[in-house]
């Protein structure tokens, strides 16, 4: 059974698509994105199998 390591990163609406980027190189997967504690922020929630 595969089991799964999470991360939850903070995104900044101005930076998102290299932050994604960078932590997808390292072999993370997106699972959900919610809302942050303001306008400008979002949190990601990431899994990636767990060495």
């Amino acid at each position: 059974m595969t089991t799964w390591e999470y991360a939850t990163v903070p995104l900044l609406s101005h930076a998102t698509k290299q932050i994604l980027d960078t932590w997808g190189e390292d072999g993370w997967e997106l699972v959900a994105v919610t809302p942050g504690p303001n306008p400008d922020n979002s949190v990601a929630y990431l899994k990636r199998p767990k060495q």
